[in-house]
C-alpha cells in the first residue's frame, strides 16, 4: 500500500499523517516544497516529486507510469486529494473507494449519507481509495526513532490540460467544510436555547471561527445536523477549539481530534472537557456568550 499526498507551499493536508500510517509507512509527496512537507511526516519511506502548483490531470497523467505497480494507492480525503483521487483512478482504470474509514488490501469500510452508513467491501483486484481524516489516528509512538529514507525523483509532467484557476478566495468560516476549520466555536447543552445558538455564530463571525456542536443541540435544532461533532457526526482538526456548556461526552471528545488549544467553558469544573481544556473557565455559558459578544461588537437581540 501506498499513501500519496499532494501539498502546496510544504503545507500537508488533513489526514496525511493518518494515510501514511493506513498505508505501513510508505508515501508518495508531491506538489511544492515536498521536502518541508516531508519533514513533518513520520514515515519509513518517502519518495518526494517537486512538480509546481496543484494540477490534478497533469498530475494524474504522470504518475500513472510511476505508481502504476501499487496494488492500493491511499489519499487523503481533503480538497486536493478528493479531487486527484477519481482521475487517478481513471487514468490508471481502477475502482475508486472514497471516504474510507478503514483500508485494508482486502477489505474497506466507507461511509455513505453523511456518516448514517457504513459499508464493507471486499476488493478483488488493485484499487484507489480517500481515508476520512480523523477517521484513524495517529500513534506518535510509531517508528519513533526511525527517520524516513527520503527520495527525490523526478516526475515528468505530460501537457493534459488543467482547469484554469482565476481566482483563490480564502475560505469563509462560516460556509467552509467543517472538517477544514481551524477555528470553531462549539455549542453545547449549557447554551440553553436555539436564541443563544444563534448568538454564537454571529460571535464565531467576528472571531473568524467555524460553529460547531454536540448532539445534543443538532438533535433539538438548535443548529443544523451538519455542525455535528463527533463520532455520530463530523471529525474536526482546528488549532484552536472553544466549547461552550460541554460537558465532553465520549462521543463528542471522539471527533475533536488533537487541537492545539480547547477552551472550556463550563459550570461544572469536574466535567471531562474542562480536564482537558489548556483553559478551562467556570462559568454560566450563555452568560459568558453575551459578555463576549458585547466585547466584540456583535449586537444582542433581546
Amino acid at each position: 500500500m501506498l499513501a500519496l499526498i499532494p501539498v502546496r507551499k510544504g503545507a500537508l493536508p488533513a489526514g496525511a499523517q493518518e494515510c501514511v500510517d493506513e498505508a505501513g509507512g510508505r508515501a508518495w509527496v508531491i506538489g511544492e516544497e515536498t521536502s518541508l512537507a516531508s519533514d513533518q511526516l513520520t514515515a519509513e519511506y518517502i519518495w518526494t516529486a517537486e512538480v509546481g502548483p496543484f494540477s490534478p490531470a497533469r498530475w494524474a497523467s504522470a504518475l500513472t507510469r510511476a505508481v502504476h505497480q501499487e496494488d492500493v494507492i491511499i489519499l487523503p480525503a481533503s480538497p486536493d486529494g478528493r479531487d486527484l483521487a477519481p482521475r487517478l483512478a481513471h487514468v490508471l482504470g481502477r475502482p475508486l473507494l472514497a471516504r474510507a474509514i478503514l483500508i485494508r488490501p482486502d477489505r474497506v469500510i466507507t461511509l455513505s449519507m453523511g456518516t448514517k452508513l457504513m459499508y464493507e467491501v471486499s476488493p478483488s483486484a488493485p484499487f484507489v481509495a480517500t481515508l476520512e481524516p480523523g477517521s484513524r489516528g495517529t500513534d506518535p509512538r510509531a517508528r519513533a526513532g526511525k527517520p524516513a529514507l527520503v527520495h527525490e525523483l523526478t516526475l515528468d509532467l505530460g501537457d493534459e490540460p488543467d482547469p484554469k484557476v482565476s481566482e483563490v478566495l480564502p475560505p469563509d468560516p462560516a460556509s467552509m467544510d467543517l472538517s477544514e476549520a481551524q477555528r470553531i466555536l462549539a455549542a453545547g447543552a449549557g447554551l440553553g436555547s436555539a436564541e443563544a445558538c444563534e448568538l454564537l455564530g454571529r460571535v464565531a463571525v467576528a472571531l473568524g471561527a467555524s460553529v460547531g456542536a454536540t448532539r445534543v443541540v443538532t438533535d433539538a435544532g438548535w443548529l443544523p445536523h451538519y455542525r455535528q461533532i463527533g463520532t455520530t457526526g463530523v471529525s474536526v482538526h482546528p488549532s484552536i477549539y472553544i466549547a461552550l456548556g460541554i460537558s465532553g461526552a465520549v462521543q463528542h471528545i471522539g471527533g475533536i481530534g488533537e487541537p492545539a488549544h480547547i477552551v472550556a467553558v463550563n459550570v461544572d469544573p469536574s466535567c471531562p472537557m474542562m480536564a482537558m481544556a489548556d483553559l478551562a473557565i467556570v462559568s454560566d455559558a450563555p452568560s459568558l456568550l453575551r459578555a463576549l459578544a458585547t466585547r466584540l461588537g456583535v449586537e444582542i437581540h433581546e
